[in-house]
Parts: C-alpha cells; sequence; structure tokens
C-alpha cells in the first residue's frame, strides 16, 4: 500500500520547483497525517527538518536539491512511492547542549549534527575538557571543539581532521578545532553515553560561542555536551546507497 506522504522544500527555486512538481503527480498529505517525510534541499535543510519533526518522528526521505548532500539520497522523480517503500532506516539520536553564559544565563538546544565551541575574537580558546565529572585535559588551547554524533562525524567533524564514525557504533566524537596547545591533540572517541563538559578559561578576555546545529550561544562560560537516547528519528536511504555505504564510501576516498 502507498505510503502517506508530505512534502517539504528548502527556499532554493530549484526545491521548490520539485516539490510542486511531486505533489502534482503524486499528491500529498498533511504533516499530522503523513507517513512519511520527503525533503527536497541539501543538509541544512534536512537537518531543520529533523528538528521540526521532533514531535511527530515520522521517517523523513531527504532528496538533494541543494548543494551539500551526505544525508540526502539523489533526486529522481519517477517511482517514488516504491524507493520510499524499499528505503533502508537509520535511527538517530540527538545531543543535549546545555550552556551558560558568563552572566549566568542557561540555554539549551538539540543537535542532531554536533556542538561546536568556537573563539569569538582573534584570541585563541582556553578550555578544560572533563568527561563524566573527572577533568581530562586541564587546558586546551585552540581555535575551538566540538562533540559529533555518528551522523555528524562526515559534517565539521570530517573537516576538523575528526574521525568518521559508523552509525551503529554507539560511540561520539570529541574533536579539537586547530589544536594549538598540545599540538599533536587530536581528540578522543568517547562512549555514546559519555558526558562531556567544557569550561572556557579566561572567559572575558578570551570569549568563546557555543552552537547546537541553528542554536548558538556567546560568550558561554561551561557547556554540557550528553546524547539523548530519548529521542529517535528516523532517516531513510535508497537500499542500493544506504547509510552504511555512504560511510564506508567516505573513508576510502582519495
Amino acid at each position: 500500500m502507498t505510503q502517506r506522504l508530505a512534502f517539504l522544500a528548502s527556499d532554493r527555486p530549484e526545491a521548490q520547483t520539485a516539490r510542486e512538481r511531486l505533489v502534482q503527480r503524486y499528491g500529498e498529505h498533511p504533516l499530522d497525517q503523513a507517513e512519511v517525510v520527503v525533503a527536497l534541499g541539501g543538509d541544512g535543510f534536512m537537518l531543520e527538518t529533523l528538528h521540526a519533526n521532533l514531535d511527530a518522528m515520522v521517517p523523513v526521505f531527504g532528496m538533494n536539491r541543494g548543494s551539500v548532500g551526505f544525508l540526502m539520497n539523489d533526486f529522481g522523480e519517477d517511482d517514488l512511492p516504491a524507493r520510499v517503500a524499499a528505503a533502508d532506516e537509520a535511527v538517530i539520536h540527538p545531543l543535549q547542549m546545555d550552556a551558560v553564559t558568563v552572566a549566568g544565563e542557561r540555554t539549551g538546544g538539540l543537535a542532531f549534527n554536533e556542538v561546536s565551541l568556537l573563539r569569538q575574537t582573534r584570541q585563541s580558546a582556553k578550555l578544560r575538557v572533563s568527561v563524566d565529572g573527572r577533568v581530562r585535559m586541564d587546558e586546551l588551547i585552540c581555535d575551538g571543539a566540538l562533540v559529533a554524533t555518528p551522523a555528524g562525524s562526515t559534517a565539521y567533524n570530517l573537516s576538523a581532521h575528526g574521525p568518521i564514525i559508523p552509525l551503529d557504533a554507539r560511540m561520539l566524537a570529541l574533536t579539537p578545532i586547530s589544536a594549538f596547545r598540545p599540538r599533536r591533540w587530536r581528540g578522543a572517541l568517547l562512549s555514546h553515553g559519555a558526558e562531556v563538559a567544557f569550561d572556557v578559561l579566561e572567559a572575558d578576555k578570551r570569549p568563546v560561542s557555543a552552537t547546537a546545529d541553528s542554536t548558538e550561544v556567546r560568550r558561554v562560560a561551561r557547556v554540557e555536551v550528553r546524547e539523548r537516547r530519548d529521542i529517535a528519528l528516523t532517516m531513510l536511504f535508497d537500499a542500493n546507497r544506504t547509510y552504511h555505504e555512504r560511510v564506508l564510501t567516505e573513508q576510502f576516498a582519495g
């Protein structure tokens, strides 16, 4: 039986045009009645769709109508219901960011890719890094640091020379961004149950921002990061190009 589809598109003209053609061809259902959401755009729009889908938790089948599409399937108008029905499921869990500013304000946010800390000025950031309540690094001098999910390990984390993590590995990547001291530290692989805390040293002199996907907090003093296993969203990938296959291909790319 054909699944009930809802179509969402980014603001890009090619995404909007694709949505119009697909709706005309297959019809559509309201989001609250849909069994699958078809997201048309790039990886950024996929993240937006996942955040918007937190309450309904409807599986999302993405098709690339943007610039970056690691989380998206190739675009095609033909046989869409059959593609969706045969798709491989990839279940992802977001990170919870809890940030406290220098002024004592508290802000929370969810990240499906990563929680990142970045220096706000020309001066390097100084961070103290703790895992599960134990200080593991007294002082990390860097441009920043991030904690990435397996789904996010191929995004900013990979650009920062962090490891690619298979989706079923139940691990997180802790990766420095342009580490100056210790210069040779490349980060750590952590259990998915680990709780990571960053304390910003000399926060007034060396301000740092923290970002969970699209939620940004400026001038943070402390940031805590943990995985939310109670939240599980499903992305759908074409059976001939599963997320697992994409991760393997990326690791052997030249």
